[in-house]
């Protein structure tokens, strides 16, 4: 059932990820840790966002924006090496908070409550208008690339922050996308290298099915996505991302995903 549950949360993350930069991974972390461990499950989650940035870069890395790649990425990569170093340091599990609402155990973290605010925090003022006129210098990317990436190899919740930058950037849909597909390449490959005790270990090895099944998943969706892009608007893909933003902060923060 898990399995099933998996490739089906991959292919329509996948399709929505590809135009809000975020959410495949939320969701297949969810679904990941139902199997395994909490740090095995971030390397699974991390070994499949990786294949399918790779193939979004081949559908529409060419729109990427080198100055922005250069600004963000480094920082994003950097700041990833040190998340995923935080992560094998600590053990997640001795963080969990537990609570039981109508019968069922919740569990969370408190990185995951800080994440979840911050989250909730940025969508709730692009919905209601009050970011409607910012836009982010280039010196503030590096401060963007810093919170996606630390939290990214921290927690695998890199798109989010991502986005919330990028979105203020004054990119095209085209542009906002390859860009996004581009760091998320960046940050992928630093934190595998840190996680690879997990990737290599027993706990992973012997779901090489899963991880193939939901990779290939992720990248249908993706091809969706690409097809469905000319249809969406910047307008639509900002509301889309906000109304993802809120949910995943509330499932994030509750332990509901």
């Amino acid at each position: 059932m898990t399995f099933v549950l998996a490739i089906v949360s991959a292919f329509f993350a996948a399709i929505l990820t590809f135009f809000t930069g975020f959410g495949l991974g939320t969701v297949l972390l969810a679904v990941f840790v139902l199997i395994f461990p909490i740090s095995v499950a971030i390397a699974a989650t991390a070994v499949v966002h990786l294949s399918n940035n790779v193939f979004k870069l081949f559908l529409v890395g060419r729109h990427a924006r080198k100055d922005i790649l250069i600004r963000f990425g480094i920082a994003a990569l950097c700041a990833a090496l040190a998340g995923a170093f935080l992560l094998n340091i600590i053990d997640s599990q001795q963080l969990i908070f537990n609570y039981e609402i109508g019968g069922r155990t919740l569990k969370t973290t408190p990185v995951r409550i800080v994440i979840g605010i911050l989250m909730a925090l940025f969508a709730l003022m692009d919905l209601f208008g009050i970011s409607e006129k910012w836009v982010i210098e280039p010196e503030w990317m590096p401060i963007g690339g810093l919170l996606s990436g630390f939290f990214g190899g921290l927690s695998g919740n890199q798109g989010a922050f991502r986005t919330m930058f990028l979105l203020k950037a004054g990119l095209t849909k085209e542009e906002l996308i390859g860009t996004g597909a581009a760091i998320g390449c960046l940050v992928d490959i630093g934190r595998l290298t840190v996680y690879w005790k997990q990737i290599s270990g027993p706990e992973l090895s012997g779901h090489i099915a899963l991880l193939s099944a939901a990779t290939l998943s992720a990248i249908s969706g993706t091809l969706i996505g690409n097809k469905l892009l000319k249809k969406m608007s910047l307008k639509k893909i900002e509301i889309a991302a906000s109304v993802l933003l809120l949910a995943i902060a509330a499932g994030l923060a509750t332990g509901l995903i």
